[in-house]
This record gives structure tokens, sequence and C-alpha cells, in this order.
């Protein structure tokens, strides 16, 4: 199946957000109503801050979209299945959420696996080690997102 690196990140970075207006986040379009509903309550149990940096308003504002500091830490819920998410991908476990990163040019993207929806995750290298940010979703994501059996 999947080979999963095991391991909790933390990192304190000093980041706050004198951001001015709202951040574009291309929203998706979830299909399933049990998605939906899984995005809607992630957004309501998202933190205000990731490591240190406040959250944003994004464009266009809906349950699907969330970011957070200068440069933006931005969050999609119900994204479609990652296309490098293969049997034989490496995940990483941060906090009982399993992830798929994707190394960018400019930062990391990571998605989570085996939930209710996929949620992508897209660090900036400025918040480098990147998964530390996973740390500070952790939470929201584990008592909002159901896992699901495959």
């Amino acid at each position: 199946m999947y080979r999963l690196i095991a391991g909790s990140a933390a990192l304190a970075v000093g980041l706050l957000c004198a951001c001015a207006g709202p951040v574009t986040v291309p929203a998706p379009q979830p299909t399933s109503a049990a998605v939906v509903e899984a995005c809607d309550q992630l957004n309501h149990a998202l933190p205000s801050s990731v490591l240190n940096a406040v959250r944003r308003t994004t464009e266009p504002q809906t349950p699907t979209t969330a970011a957070w500091g200068d440069p933006p830490i931005t969050l999609r819920c119900g994204v479609t299945k990652p296309s490098g998410l293969t049997p034989t991908a490496s995940l990483l476990r941060v906090d009982g959420v399993d992830w798929l990163p994707e190394q960018r040019s400019a930062g990391y993207v990571f998605t989570t696996v085996g939930r209710q929806a996929f949620i992508e995750v897209a660090v900036p290298s400025a918040y480098a080690p990147e998964t530390g940010v996973l740390t500070d979703l952790a939470p929201a994501i584990t008592s909002a997102v159901p896992v699901v059996t495959q």
C-alpha cells in the first residue's frame, strides 16, 4: 500500500500578520454532501493561528478555504485525490493525520489521506520546516473530518 513515515513536528515561528486584504484561494467544488459537511465542520474547528501566523480572510469566502500569515499558508478542503497518491507513495503521519507531502519550488503541498475529504495545505518555504503547520492543524482535522475505511 503506502509507506508511512511516522513523526510529529512542532515549530514556533514568530510570524504575525499585518496583512492587507484577503488571500485569493481557488475554492474546490466538492460533489459529495458528506464532503461538504466535513469541510464545513473543519472550517469551524480551524485554529485562529498556525505557527503564530494569524488567520486571514479568503477570496472567495467559503467554508472550503482558509489562510494564515504572510506569505499565506493556504488550506483547501474537498479537493480531488492528488495524482501523486499511488500505492507506493510515501506518507507522513503527524499527530494521527496521514499526509501526502509534495515538494514544490516555493515550499510544500500536503494532502490528507484516508479522511472523508481530501484537504490540501500549501506551506511556503518561509515556514521551513513546513511540517510544523501540520501539528497545528491536526486537532481540527481529527475532530471534524472522519477517517474512512477502505
